[in-house]
């Protein structure tokens, strides 16, 4: 009964499986259909308007060139009508002199004769007609201005639809993932000397396998790459996947996308837990800040609560490894929020916890405090961590603390023990933690510079924790191990840290 309940769900799992795919793989169909439909049209758009600005170039063409051949008549009309006029003038007043002339033959007296043929002779002389030009100033050849475009219409009758470049392929096992920075790498099918730029598409998904249409998050367009690789870099891995896509462009037409692919980008991402904080801190996602005006009129049952356990308190206050001064905190009447089975952190526990647990694996986080931080604890500690105690003092929390009031310190605290840190204390302090491996490193983020290791053994799941006094503090997640920290990890090989002191297995 067992074994067939057990392979019916196997199964049903599998239908399931099989199910959501095919969800999948309709929605991608309907987008793609869809996606012809608009596409289609958009082309078609574009087509009609390269054939209308064909037609304007042509007919601006064809307007200037009629112009050229009217200016062309017009200056010919021009001169060679003046010559029609000028001619037809000089024909009147040759015919009016040939006609004086025949009549003069006709005179009998000699003087008088005489005196007409000289006078013809003068005329004859300075007759327009002998000073004309008989030549036509211009031809009637207009075949100057023919056109032949024999050669632009075998061009046009050429027109054809532009090469398309054809979809790049991405080299996966090229592609890097590392420090917060995702290195794309592709090539083209066959060599394309015609190609432009490359653009580039991703986006954050937390699904593994091919893109969903109905994704949550759009794709980011990373435009005219001139190269076959593109790094991003300054990530945030808040999701466990990216997806990557790519495309050809030449300098008329963006080829189709290649097959998108899918790289892994998981980090240790977590926000800091507002509801079992102390009331004189105010927090945010990633963000915790001291407010000596938190929690002012809580219920003196609260108070009296508190008071419970003001011996434990009184005696941290006194111990002469206490980093975490003691301001005066006024009553509060409100009850705490409750989380699970803890209230919130009292007494001189300013502290936050982390909302993610850590069960396994390495991660990372980096923490940067307000330059006039008086007082802060970086570290992690089993979630069970009692409301009053403070980091480091117990055999279930480790952390480095930071002291800037009075005399300054720095050290690296476990099970209420103190290890002095030689070293200054850097801007931002990256964690490091190995929980397989029951080790806890904290780095100079910058510098990669090692500032402290605990060699432990982890017994149960454990969240970052941070305790803040007169100031604040930043945390950076969605980080992966940086390499400089596993190629340090790796040298030391499984040796002790800084502080061998302070490594223990609790009970």
């Amino acid at each position: 009964m067992d074994s067939q309940k057990e392979a019916l769900q196997r199964i049903i799992t599998t239908l399931a499986n099989k199910n959501e795919e095919l969800h999948n793989f309709i929605d991608t169909v309907s987008h793609t259909l869809k996606g012809v439909q608009n596409n289609s049209s958009k082309v078609i758009s574009d087509l009609e308007e390269e054939f209308d600005s064909l037609y304007s170039v042509l007919d601006e063409m064809k307007e200037s060139m009629t112009n050229t051949i009217k200016q062309e008549q017009a200056r010919k009309t021009q001169e060679l009508q003046n010559q029609l006029t000028q001619s037809t003038s000089a024909l009147e007043s040759s015919e009016e002199l040939l006609e004086f002339a025949n009549t003069a033959l006709d005179i009998k007296d000699s003087e008088e004769f005489a005196k007409a043929a000289k006078q013809i002779k003068d005329r004859v002389t300075m007759a327009p007609a002998f000073r004309l030009t008989m030549k036509p100033k211009a031809t009637d050849n207009m075949t100057h201005l023919m056109a032949d475009f024999s050669q632009e219409r075998r061009i046009i009758q050429g027109l054809r639809f532009l090469p398309v470049p054809r979809a790049p392929e991405i080299d996966v096992a090229d592609c890097v993932v590392a420090d917060n920075s995702v290195t794309v790498c592709w090539r083209m099918p066959e060599e394309d000397n015609k190609i432009d730029h490359y653009i580039l598409e991703y986006r954050k998904t937390n699904h593994e396998g091919l893109p969903r249409v109905k994704d949550e998050r759009c794709w980011e367009v990373l435009d005219n790459i001139r190269s076959t690789e593109y790094s991003l870099t300054g990530l945030k891995f808040d999701s466990k996947y990216m997806n990557f896509r790519v495309r050809a462009c030449n300098k008329a037409a963006a080829g189709d996308h290649s097959d998108p692919v899918t790289l892994e980008t998981r980090a240790f991402n977590f926000s800091l837990d507002s509801t079992c904080s102390h009331l004189n801190l105010k927090v945010e996602d990633s963000c915790v800040e001291w407010d000596p005006a938190g929690g002012k009129g809580q219920e003196s049952k609260i108070k009296g609560k508190e008071n419970k356990g003001s011996g434990h308190v009184t005696n941290l206050k006194n111990t002469s490894r206490s980093g975490t001064p003691s301001p005066k905190r006024t009553s509060t009447t409100r009850p705490p929020p409750v989380r699970g089975s803890r209230d919130r952190f009292t007494g001189e526990s300013y502290t936050v916890l982390g909302d993610s647990s850590i069960e396994s694996g390495q991660h990372y986080w980096e923490v940067k405090a307000q330059k006039d931080c008086k007082s802060y604890s970086v570290g992690v500690a089993y979630r069970n961590l009692g409301k009053f105690d403070q980091l480091g003092k117990t055999n279930t929390s480790w952390c480095i603390h930071v002291n800037n009031w009075l005399q300054a310190t720095f050290a690296a605290k476990h099970n209420n023990k103190a290890k002095s840190l030689e070293v200054a204390v850097p801007d931002r302090i990256g964690v490091y933690c190995d929980f397989d491996g029951g080790q806890l490193s904290f780095y100079n983020a910058d510098s990669k510079q090692l500032l402290h290791t605990f060699k432990t053994k982890f017994t149960q799941s454990i969240v970052p924790a941070f305790m803040v006094w007169c100031g604040g503090l930043t945390v950076s997640t969605g980080l992966q191990v940086p390499s400089a920290v596993k190629c340090f990890q790796k040298a030391e090989n499984g040796l002790g840290g800084s502080a061998s002191s302070l490594n223990s297995v609790p009970q």
